[in-house]
């Protein structure tokens, strides 16, 4: 992926996993590989010319077997993203659930210690 990219990003997280992505999902082949004409392509002007310390976005990993050959991988990763963000919806209700309860919760205790 063209890290160069204003809308390039990582995340590096505590197990040692990494997300490599493009912010405006236009990259199918990510993390390894943005498309070579994409029309957003935009380099980073805010860190031109600085200097990085150890902070750095880690190795891409190694390219599948086959990657660009077809869109099997890139359809591939599309279905798995349709996957998580199917469930989306429904995690944050059951979420929200839980706020309205804790909520209900703290309301009643609170009228129950003033007593109103």
């Amino acid at each position: 992926m063209r890290q160069d990219c204003k809308f390039f990003e990582s995340r590096s997280y505590p197990n040692g996993d990494t997300v490599r992505k493009c912010d405006l999902d236009l990259a199918p082949e990510a993390p390894w590989r943005c498309p070579d004409d994409c029309a957003k392509y935009e380099p980073r002007l805010v860190d031109v010319n600085w200097k990085h310390g150890t902070l750095v976005t880690p190795a891409t990993p190694s390219e599948p077997k086959g990657l660009g050959e077809d869109d099997s991988i890139a359809a591939l990763l599309d279905e798995a993203e349709d996957i998580v963000n199917a469930v989306g919806p429904q995690v944050m209700a059951e979420v929200e659930a839980e706020q309205a309860a804790a909520d209900d919760r703290f309301w009643s205790r609170l009228k129950r210690r003033f007593g109103r």
